[in-house]
């Protein structure tokens, strides 16, 4: 099948390829409107920029480019730090977008990093669109995909499973003593659900998993979140005597919601959260959580980015598992409670 051209997307569009060149290049130059119009043909046709094209097969920056979901989550605050740790020395810079949780977002975003013809490319997730996934395979450049390891990658990856990392949580929960395990989740993207999976799993494998205990929203994460969540989940289950959040600020905010109804940690109900971000062990009782190496992550990328510039990883450094470590601490050790 013949690929789109500029001039099939100008068609499609109503507008001159002129005009379709300058809305992929320098979309602040066109209207909102014909913005839009140019956009709804790009996706409809499958086009792929030739402006990427001709920027890859042109000189090379020195631009690592890093496409990351949000600014505001300190999950990826620490991964940056460990980029910009490790990007120091090298003779490259780092060029960052922010997609906002936003898998849409990340397909006009792509293109314009692309134009800035990058040496590197790091992106978060392995979820990304049938077209985003395109334009990371035609790039000539190597391309680290960052903080999972559950699926194939495009070209490297560093992370860990959050699947396994969830269920290991769980099953410690499990040979603690709880049965009435539930999940706790919020926003509820690709990682979390994997999170969420592997939770079932664990409990699945022991005789013991109740669709009714899982309760979540695809609002934003947040400690009053955390709260409103477990209220939800103890109407419906009052027998619930544990759960397992899918980050530490729902973690947090159950805790909270237990202070107000006078369960006590962990004889009531035990807790254990997720990322172990510093908040979880400040609180009394201190919360159990999955430590995960984000700042290593954000380092390693830079680094195998940065190796694969002169020439292609050898297969077994190209898919990096750094693990994860559950620490344990008093909101879900039964063993200490009389």
């Amino acid at each position: 099948m013949k690929k789109p051209t500029l001039v099939d997307v100008g068609q499609e569009a109503g507008v001159s390829a002129i005009t379709v060149s300058r809305a992929l290049r320098q979309p602040e130059k066109v209207s909102d409107s014909m913005r839009a119009k140019v956009n709804a043909a790009v996706k409809k046709l499958g086009y792929v920029p030739d402006v990427a094209a001709a920027a890859l097969a042109s000189k090379r920056s020195n631009i690592i480019g890093m496409v990351v979901p949000s600014f505001s989550n300190n999950v990826f605050a620490d991964v940056l730090a460990g980029a910009y740790d490790a990007i120091e020395g090298t003779g490259f810079t780092i060029q960052i977008g922010n997609v906002n949780y936003s898998a849409l977002t990340e397909e006009t975003l792509l293109p314009n990093l692309l134009n800035l013809r990058p040496v590197g490319l790091i992106v978060a997730g392995v979820d990304q669109t049938r077209r985003s996934k395109e334009l990371l395979k035609m790039a000539a450049c190597p391309v680290v995909q960052v903080m999972d390891t559950d699926s194939d990658p495009l070209d490297m990856i560093v992370g860990f499973s959050h699947s396994d990392a969830a269920a290991t949580a769980v099953g410690h929960m499990i040979d603690m003593g709880f049965r009435r395990i539930g999940f706790l989740g919020a926003r509820m993207d690709p990682r979390s659900q994997k999170r969420m999976a592997g939770y079932r799993y664990a409990l699945e494998q022991r005789g013991l998993f109740d669709p009714a205990l899982q309760v979540t929203t695809q609002s934003s994460s947040s400690v009053s979140v955390g709260g409103h969540l477990l209220a939800d989940l103890l109407a419906i289950a009052p027998d619930c005597d544990a759960i397992f959040c899918n980050n530490d600020d729902i973690a947090v905010g159950a805790a909270f919601e237990c202070q107000r109804r006078n369960l006590a940690i962990p004889r009531d109900m035990g807790i254990c959260g997720f990322n172990d971000l510093g908040t979880a062990a400040e609180m009394h009782p201190r919360l159990s959580s999955v430590f995960t190496p984000r700042f290593e992550i954000g380092r390693r990328a830079v680094e195998m980015a940065v190796r694969a510039i002169n020439g292609p990883l050898p297969a077994e450094d190209r898919i990096v598992d750094l693990g994860v470590e559950l620490r344990v601490r008093a909101s879900t050790n039964l063993a200490n409670v009389s």
